[in-house]
């Protein structure tokens, strides 16, 4: 009755959403902030009978506003001090939109890596890659981590691979390589194979490769609004790589669903591009809560990884992972739990407000 492929699927399991009674949900890496007040507009406002008419599949109006909006942050919400300059102009034809970045990595995926030679990607990152890799029939070479849980570049290019795909910062570790770490990778690796970086959390970092792509066509950069821009609910995603680069992803995504941004995410996305002093202020917000609660929980005897996201993982020497999630969730805290092997004994914690974060820390202080 069913394809032979169906049986070989492994698929993503998502952050846990129990009913059985409310939640401060800290497990999910979702955004404490509403977004802009300039989208209550849209639900108001938008056209009833556009919901009968086909989406601009192109979406263009939304591919100039994000071009927009990068260019004049400089591709990032809150720009570290010495994070270079975008000093070129990022134009539509650079960007491609897709539902979720989870579906414009679906794309990616196909588009650009064979299965000839297997796809680098570090051991423990965004775990959709093994996902779309099983999918797609694509082998993997995993690459440990270093004992610090940074990536072991040196390794990583040291692969005949297909490409390479990593997520910066990395998830679930928090952690994130330089601008100079990702040059020097891209000077090193074949201009012929694509080399994909995922800042779906780059906005809490400072940092981004956005500057790179004047020089390596062969880079392309995957970003999100449902991170920083508090758009998890509404689903999208895109890329920016060279024209050649998204022109492909383009032909995939033709080949399978010719609408995947419908006719409400593009009014409201755009609406969205427009304010970018509220979202970069909510970062804000959100990096500073981060940094007073991981140096609150060290103080308190947690082993905290550093963190340059919305999340942090942390431990406690002689209590393992499960047993921190389980007491947290008794006091009704939700946070994730991994039963992977090197992360067992930790916990992943999103950044909320102030408010949930002092409730968090009062229960994890007694653990």
């Amino acid at each position: 009755m069913f394809a032979q492929r169906l049986k070989n699927l492994q698929p993503y399991k998502p952050g846990e959403q129990p009913k059985d009674i409310e939640y401060i949900k800290l497990n999910a890496n979702e955004n404490p902030y509403l977004p802009s007040p300039k989208i209550k507009e849209v639900l108001k406002d938008f056209p009833f009978e556009k919901l009968a008419l086909y989406p601009d599949p192109d979406s263009h109006e939304l591919k100039c506003a994000i071009a927009q909006s990068l260019n004049k942050t400089g591709g990032v919400l809150v720009p570290a001090e010495n994070q270079p300059a975008l000093d070129f102009e990022i134009t539509e034809d650079m960007i491609f939109c897709g539902n979720g970045s989870d579906e414009v990595l679906s794309f990616v995926f196909y588009a650009f890596f064979d299965n000839d030679k297997p796809l680098v990607v570090p051991e423990f990152s965004y775990s959709f890659y093994p996902v779309y890799a099983g999918y797609y029939n694509i082998d993997l070479c995993k690459v440990p981590l270093n004992e610090d849980f940074s990536l072991d570049v040196e390794s990583m290019l040291d692969v005949d691979s297909t490409g390479i795909i990593f997520a910066n910062p990395n998830a679930p570790t928090g952690l994130a390589l330089s601008f100079e770490k990702i040059e020097s990778m891209l000077k090193i690796y074949p201009k012929d194979k694509v080399f994909v970086v995922d800042e779906a959390y780059a906005d809490f970092s400072g940092y981004t490769a956005l500057p790179l792509l004047k020089k390596y066509e062969n880079l392309l950069i995957i970003r999100t609004f449902s991170k920083s821009m508090s758009f998890a609910g509404m689903r999208l995603g895109f890329a920016v790589g060279s024209p050649a680069l998204v022109a492909a992803l383009t032909t995939t995504k033709n080949s399978f669903n010719h609408f995947p941004t419908d006719a409400f995410c593009q009014a409201a996305s755009i609406v969205a591009c427009s304010d970018i002093e509220w979202y970069s202020e909510n970062c804000r917000k959100i990096m500073r809560t981060r940094d007073s609660f991981c140096k609150t929980l060290s103080d308190s005897g947690w082993n905290v990884i550093p963190s340059s996201t919305n999340f942090v993982l942390v431990s406690k020497k002689g209590i393992s992972g499960k047993v921190v999630y389980e007491a947290i969730k008794k006091k009704g805290i939700l946070v994730r739990f991994f039963d992977i092997d090197i992360i067992r004994d930790f916990v992943r914690i999103t950044i909320g407000t102030d408010e949930q974060m002092q409730k968090l820390l009062d229960i994890m202080k007694k653990i």
